[in-house]
């Protein structure tokens, strides 16, 4: 027997008023923490899923772009850290075509390797030789070397596949585990070193090549971990890129694309106030005009949350949110513009001098990490390489400021120094287990990522993640978070 009408139109009714219960209405208002990569990708990502009427205030006392920074000399700008981009960071490549930046032209140079007293590896122009020189010195480690950062940036790779079908992850375990299993999480627990000798690669390579390699992106040795490691290797082995103009313009690029509202002061703090079983919280801040709060549906906090590097608090929290253990590297920037001392390196004639890259070994009485010349980030078509024996512009890596008599070892004369003293990297060697994402119900980390491995597209996945964790756990879409085994379900969604 049919039903009547009314009972049909009842039906409709009932099924239309549950579909708009369950279709919430988006935030009003989200507050962004830190307007580096990660508070800048985020406010991007949020309101791409939450769409354009979401106001979006974005906190940073400094300068937008964080550790995307540069230095001016001679008029021309530098970069002083995150200095380049690997081709396979899909999503730094998006953002330089939304924002329609170009890559900035690559003016080629060669790289060595230096003990203190002479070069251990030297680079030439020749790849076949290249290879014959590594063979020669190290064996086959090369070949393992490589083929174990492919095997885990093939894996890597699956995230792109997850993000663009929506699935997030409430820890950094759940998504590293989605990508290589409990193999991937251990790589975060275990050092670089063992993960190499493991697969073959003999104790000597990993003295001469991996510790440069590592010393001169993170400022730390072969202890770090392997996932870390491998992130920085495959840097380090692939070709890269940097942004015309400056990498912080992918920052002030998306900001000025979502409309978010930049408000120049330090966050404090931040609050919960519960209305109705609804959370709201409370950002207290310091500007130049005194301290002031607001209110907010959702927070994400882009900056680190480590008592070394913040004062920042959490009221009313309950249970509390606990302590971020762990510390960071001092890492000091030294840009130079002087005449290279090449005698230093064994080249008492400097006109003979064809490095424009310097790594060192871990050796106690070496000062600094690495050192390179560098280009501006303007690069026009008549741009050419200084010479060796003119003046250019270095940037030095080291761990301590150089005092006067380091700089004259380096240097035989220069006209200009400029410190950039950071806290850039975590300590990996003192990592005990991951910080996590999720503080409270609409309260997120994103800075937690660093201690998996620390990159410019490290930064911009974990950005992708927070806001597609956001966006599903807002609407209640439990069906996109944590899932296992994701490789077979993205197959059959395609």
């Amino acid at each position: 027997m049919a039903a009547p009408p009314t009972t049909l139109v009842l039906s409709a009714l009932a099924a239309l008023l549950a579909a708009a219960a369950a279709a919430r209405a988006p935030p009003r208002s989200i507050a962004v923490v830190g307007a580096g990569l990660g508070g800048s990708a985020v406010a991007y990502f949020l309101q791409q899923h939450f769409g354009p009427q979401v106001q979006l205030d974005v906190y940073e006392p400094a300068a937008v772009g964080g550790r995307l920074a540069t230095v001016t000399v001679n008029k021309q700008q530098y970069e002083s850290r995150g200095a380049s981009i690997h081709t396979l960071s899909l999503h730094m490549q998006d953002f330089v075509k939304i924002l329609g930046l170009k890559h900035r032209r690559e003016v080629a140079g060669k790289s060595a390797i230096f003990s203190g007293e002479h070069f251990v590896l030297e680079e030439t122009d020749w790849y076949l030789l290249n290879l014959f020189r590594l063979w020669w010195h190290y064996g086959i480690s090369f070949l393992r070397l490589q083929m174990w950062v492919e095997e885990v940036m093939e894996k890597f790779m699956r995230i792109y596949k997850y993000q663009a079908h929506g699935y997030a992850f409430s820890s950094l375990e759940e998504l590293l585990r989605s990508l290589g299993g409990d193999a991937f999480v251990n790589m975060t627990q275990r050092s670089v070193a063992d993960s190499l000798l493991e697969v073959g690669v003999t104790q000597r390579f990993v003295d001469d090549v991996i510790a440069a390699v590592l010393r001169s992106s993170y400022g730390q040795s072969v202890l770090v971990p392997a996932f870390a490691g491998a992130m920085s290797l495959a840097g380090a082995q692939g070709s890269t890129w940097a942004v015309e103009g400056g990498n912080k313009l992918v920052c002030s690029g998306l900001l000025k694309l979502t409309k978010a509202n930049v408000i120049s002061a330090r966050v404090m703090g931040v609050s919960l106030h519960s209305s109705e079983g609804t959370a709201t919280y409370q950002v207290h801040y310091e500007g130049s005009e005194g301290q002031g709060s607001a209110f907010y549906d959702m927070v994400v906090v882009t900056t680190p949350l480590h008592p070394s590097r913040s004062n920042f608090t959490f009221k009313n929290f309950e249970p509390p949110i606990a302590d971020f253990p762990g510390a960071f590297q001092p890492s000091v920037t030294s840009v130079v513009h002087g005449y290279l001392n090449s005698s230093y390196f064994g080249f008492p004639d400097p006109k003979l001098f064809p490095f424009t890259s310097i790594l060192t070994t871990d050796t106690p009485d070496l000062f600094f990490n690495a050192m390179d010349n560098i280009c501006p980030v303007n690069i026009s078509a008549a741009f050419r390489r200084k010479q060796p024996q003119e003046a250019a512009v270095w940037r030095v890596l080291s761990q301590q400021p150089l005092d006067k008599q380091q700089l004259k070892t380096l240097f035989r004369s220069y006209y200009s120094v400029q410190v950039t003293e950071w806290q850039t990297y975590p300590r990996y060697d003192a990592a005990k287990s991951l910080p996590p994402i999720v503080l409270h119900e609409n309260l997120f980390y994103l800075s937690g990522v660093e201690w998996v491995a620390s990159s410019m597209e490290m930064i911009a996945v974990a950005a992708k993640n927070v806001a597609l964790l956001a966006y599903n756990r807002w609407h209640q879409d439990l069906e996109k978070i944590d899932q296992k085994d994701l490789m077979h379900k993205v197959k059959t969604e395609l």
